[in-house]
Parts: structure tokens; sequence; C-alpha cells
């Protein structure tokens, strides 16, 4: 197995570049500022389900034998961090619903 597979400098330079470009747009609620929140949601959330997709698109392609191991496991590892988060995110957004609706009024 080449080590260029498993260790790639441009992912990681990629995701910082998405990362800071998602920084510098800002997310604001006018449409003339940057992009809105809605907007963001919605983008990542079909970035989410592409993700998803494409690891268990991976996963199909190991059965028959078509897919190199190392691009399944990469592929598997990312849409299972993915799902992670975002049950981490519905975990905490659930918990701060509760603490709104105990509060007192």
């Amino acid at each position: 197995m080449p080590v260029d597979k498993i260790i790639d400098p441009n992912i990681a330079a990629n995701a910082y570049g998405k990362t800071s470009s998602i920084g510098s747009k800002g997310v604001s609620g006018g449409d003339d500022e940057g992009i809105s929140f809605s907007d963001f949601l919605k983008q990542t959330a079909r970035n989410t389900l592409d993700t998803l997709k494409a690891g268990e698109t991976m996963s199909a392609k190991a059965v028959t034998g078509a897919a190199d191991v190392t691009d399944v496991v990469n592929a598997v590892t990312s849409a299972e961090l993915t799902l992670q988060t975002v049950v981490a995110i519905r975990d905490r957004l659930i918990s701060a619903y509760q603490d709104i609706m105990r509060m007192p009024v």
C-alpha cells in the first residue's frame, strides 16, 4: 500500500480551505451580506448526505471487489465521523430545547 494514499497533505489543505472560506463569508441573516443561516444548513445537510452516500457506494464497490481497500476505509471512516457529528448536534439541540421548555414563564 503506497504511503501517499494513506497520508495526503492535500486533504488537510482542502479541508482548511473550505473552513476558512466559510468563516470569511460569514453567516448572516441578510441576503446581501453573505449566506443565510438556512442556506448554510441546507448546504451542510447536502454535504452530509453526499458523504454518507459516498461511503455507502464505496462499501458496495468493496463487496464486488471494484474498489481499493484504502479508498473504502477512507470513505467509510468519513461517513462514520459525519454521522457521529450529526448525532452529537441533534443531541445538543434536543438538550437545548428541553432546557428552554423547563424555564419558568
